[in-house]
């Protein structure tokens, strides 16, 4: 589709681009929208790509401005700036904050204070930026990568600017469900705790209950019918047949005079095999992805490639550089030469999550984390700071990596400045990091006794503990019970990551998820089973509605995201203030 577009060129006969009001209103709608990444990575473990989110609010509200008070248009160069500095707030998450961090504070007991915390989530998100910027040529001449994520951004670019009263009525759609979804949870949290409803006892020990979060029927809606299906599957499996079969056994033994959902005894057993399930899934698949990759990820080098490096992005990833390797040695006790290992390692790792989210749009930053951790384990055995921190600095680099390759695909088939591009990207890190630990500590005061448990099960903290502690401590230390389940979900899990790179598009569908089977026995019943009813709802509609469900449902969806967690984060701040 082509695009046709007023220029709206300012005085000096350019396009407006990094402008006043473009990057305000990427930090203000960064610190509206990290929030929601940030509770729902510690509820569910997934997030959401922000981008589209902001170019309909960012485009609603200048466009509205321009029509009633004569401003000047709202270009398609600020929309673009806008919605890089909120993606790159919303996706600090990647820095560690609900995974490594966590994790650390789970096994050391030590919990970093705010500027520090935020120091380091900043200094790993700023690496990846660098290391973004010098495999930029490299990967945008290369025209094996598509870069999905990034060209539905821009298609979302394209449509708003060619159909403006199609993005007002995704706006309204947006807003409406946000606010439906921000009352259910003010209701419950405020006025009325709706009963978590179970058919009976017995279920009700199992977590099969009902969680009243539109916020996870959102998340259902857009993973899809297949990872819906699957969750519900997995949630039958793990708590509906092997929860049981553990009490039965006594493998699992529940405190005298329990009552209610039994969720952290359970987990406890639970949560091995499907981190097992899902690690080796994951690797098997990024392993046979990359083997089809080999000759883009190790071999032609297109267009310019790597040129002589410019000064000041020199002097920025040498800072980059200095920081990471400093705050691991100030704030976790880890030598200068070993966190100087996580330099190259990062870079590299960086580099094959960019490719691979070129060439398939799927980010695997889990598998980056993990194959850090499994490396920190050979060179590092047996250090807890070293494994979790030192692999964050390779996952947090890669998260934003691959975030700002999908933003220099889109200003590449737009004509964006590169360096606006990524000054935008450093302001949206700098808000987020901020806003995101605050948000953080906010929620979760107490991590020890806040996560992994059904009110916050985390499920990325815990596979990043889960494999620290396997690599520090050996599978002697769990139980041979266990250590069965790790070989058997392992198994399956490199099978079913095998078939889904191996097999043809068509038949691979058909599949369950390897992630969201693994997922299914970390989270409580009760949240797959809303997640599993919003993806079986979503599929029925575009059955019965193809065109409208197609128009709105992944901005309903957005919207209810957005709703239950800004609220979420309130109600808990209001909470902290009032125990003050």
């Amino acid at each position: 589709m082509d695009l046709t577009l007023p220029s709206h060129k300012g005085l000096d006969g350019t396009q407006r681009e990094l402008s006043p009001r473009a990057v305000l209103t990427g930090i203000v709608l960064g610190i509206l929208l990290t929030p929601s990444n940030v509770y729902a990575g510690l509820k569910i473990g997934w997030s959401y790509n922000m981008s589209i989110i902001a170019l309909l609010i960012g485009y609603g509200v200048w466009q509205g401005l321009g029509r009633r008070q004569g401003q000047q248009p709202w270009t398609l160069l600020e929309s673009n700036i806008n919605q890089t500095v909120a993606s790159a707030a919303a996706s600090i998450i990647s820095g560690g904050l609900v995974a490594p961090i966590p994790a650390y504070t789970l096994l050391t007991g030590q919990q970093l204070d705010p500027l520090p915390m935020i120091a380091w989530v900043f200094s790993v998100s700023f690496l990846g930026i660098w290391i973004a910027w010098y495999l930029r040529p490299s990967l945008l001449n290369d025209d094996g990568l598509k870069f999905p994520e990034g060209m539905a951004t821009l298609e979302t670019l394209r449509h708003i600017y060619n159909h403006g009263a199609e993005a007002a009525t995704r706006l309204k759609v947006l807003l409406g469900t946000a606010v439906l979804s921000g009352l259910v949870k003010g209701f419950d949290t405020f006025i009325w705790s709706i009963p978590r409803w179970a058919p009976n006892a017995a279920l009700q020990r199992l977590t099969f209950t009902l969680d009243p979060s539109l916020l996870l029927v959102g998340f259902g809606a857009i993973i899809g019918i297949r990872v819906g299906v699957t969750l519900l599957l997995g949630a039958l499996l793990a708590w509906g047949g092997l929860a049981p079969w553990l009490l039965n056994q006594g493998l699992v033994v529940l405190p005298p005079g329990s009552n209610g959902p039994q969720f952290a005894a359970l987990v406890e057993w639970l949560l091995w095999p499907g981190v097992s399930l899902m690690v080796c899934s994951t690797l098997a698949s990024l392993g046979l992805r990359l083997w089809a990759l080999r000759a883009s990820v190790f071999g032609r080098r297109t267009g310019s490639g790597w040129r002589r490096p410019a000064l000041a992005p020199a002097l920025c990833f040498l800072l980059a550089v200095t920081l990471v390797i400093g705050l691991q040695a100030a704030l976790f006790g880890i030598e200068p030469g070993m966190a100087l290992l996580t330099i190259p390692l990062a870079i590299c790792l960086a580099a094959v999550a960019a490719r691979v989210v070129g060439a398939t749009g799927i980010p695997p930053i889990g598998a980056i984390g993990q194959l850090s951790q499994l490396s920190f384990g050979i060179i590092a055995p047996g250090q807890v700071p070293i494994n979790l921190m030192s692999a964050n600095t390779a996952g947090g680099a890669a998260g934003q990596c691959t975030d700002l390759m999908n933003d220099f695909k889109v200003g590449l088939a737009i004509g964006a400045t590169p360096k606006k591009q990524v000054i935008a990207q450093c302001l949206g890190i700098f808000v987020g990091s901020i806003v995101g630990v605050l948000v953080y500590m906010t929620l979760i005061p107490d991590p020890q006794h806040m996560l992994l448990t059904q009110a916050w099960p985390a499920p990325a903290v815990a596979t990043w503990k889960a494999v620290a502690e396997t690599l520090t401590q050996g599978l002697d230390s769990l139980s041979p019970s266990i250590r069965w389940a790790i070989a058997i979900a392992a198994l399956i899990g490199v099978l079913l990551g095998a078939l889904d790179s191996l097999l043809p598009a068509r038949r691979a569908r058909y599949l369950p998820s390897s992630a969201a089977l693994g997922l299914a026995f970390i989270l409580p019943a009760s949240i797959a089973l809303m997640m599993g009813l919003g993806a079986v709802l979503t599929w029925l509609a575009s059955r019965r509605w193809p065109g409208a469900t197609e128009r709105f449902a992944i901005t309903a969806a957005a919207g209810l995201i957005a709703g239950e967690s800004i609220t979420g984060v309130g109600a808990s701040l209001w909470a902290m203030l009032v125990q003050r």
